[in-house]
């Protein structure tokens, strides 16, 4: 097995569970109820605090710090859990803040989290997800797998980001975007769907023309967004794809946190 590597000048608690070929580099500080997988590695000037759990082969880059309290007027002082996934990197000055809920905060699986990102208390990020230079969620944000989020962009607490979306870069959203869904702007709207990324996922051809269909029926301007739904159910309801972004609008019309993100 093995052996952890942890630099002279890097300050571990005796108490944190260290995996076997971890490398800690120099300056960094890791916190008693740090719990690092095997081959993680952290560079320096790196501090992980609170109860958290970073997931094997997952590379933490100088200056990030995780597991800092939330930047919220009425947290109580409790301290919740931050979970990392598996073969995800977190690039230079990333900011990861504890949850105030007990389900805490999370990052998924083969994220890549790019420098000066932040993600606030109880945001809960999907596998593949990635967030370019200075992206920010405020606190309860969701975002679902295979997300990505331009550089500086910055998405309103209690958003959800559905599967597949794509964020362009500056763009401030105010409202839940739909799965495979295309946003831009500042207080962003829903400008198409994210194409690139849906042939990228092995979309064929034919899938992707019954979305396109289904997108113009949703959002027409013709009768009510449930109206619509009704309709879009009984014309494409053996389609996978399209029933995730139907379903994905029945929940967010059921929610009074945030509006749906949509077209001019």
């Amino acid at each position: 097995m093995n052996k952890a590597f942890i630099h002279p000048t890097a300050l571990v608690s005796e108490n944190a569970k260290i995996g076997a070929g971890v490398k800690i580099g120099a300056y960094s500080c890791i916190g008693e109820d740090v719990s690092l997988a095997d081959h993680v590695e952290i560079g320096a000037h790196v501090v992980i605090e609170a109860q958290t759990s970073v997931g094997e082969g997952t590379k933490i880059f100088p200056f990030v710090a995780i597991g800092s309290a939330p930047q919220f007027v009425g947290h109580k002082k409790e301290t919740s859990k931050i979970t990392i996934g598996k073969q995800t990197q977190i690039r230079e000055h990333v900011t990861i803040h504890f949850g105030t809920e007990k389900e805490g905060t999370s990052v998924g699986d083969n994220c890549t989290i790019m420098v000066a990102s932040h993600i606030a208390h109880d945001c809960h990020v999907g596998n593949g997800v990635w967030m370019a230079n200075n992206a920010t969620l405020g606190g309860h944000v969701v975002v679902e797998d295979n997300v990505i989020i331009g550089g500086l962009s910055g998405i309103h607490q209690n958003v959800r980001l559905g599967r597949g979306s794509i964020i362009g870069g500056l763009s401030g959203v105010e409202g839940d975007v739909i799965p495979y869904g295309s946003v831009m702007g500042n207080r962003a709207r829903l400008c198409g769907l994210n194409l690139v990324g849906l042939r990228r996922r092995g979309a064929d051809r034919e899938r992707i023309h019954a979305l396109r269909s289904a997108y113009r029926l949703l959002f027409a301007d013709e009768g009510t967004l449930n109206e619509r739904i009704q309709d879009a159910i009984g014309i494409f309801k053996e389609n996978e794809v399209v029933m995730e972004i139907v379903n994905f609008l029945k929940k967010s019309s059921d929610r009074s946190s945030r509006p749906l993100c949509l077209p001019r």
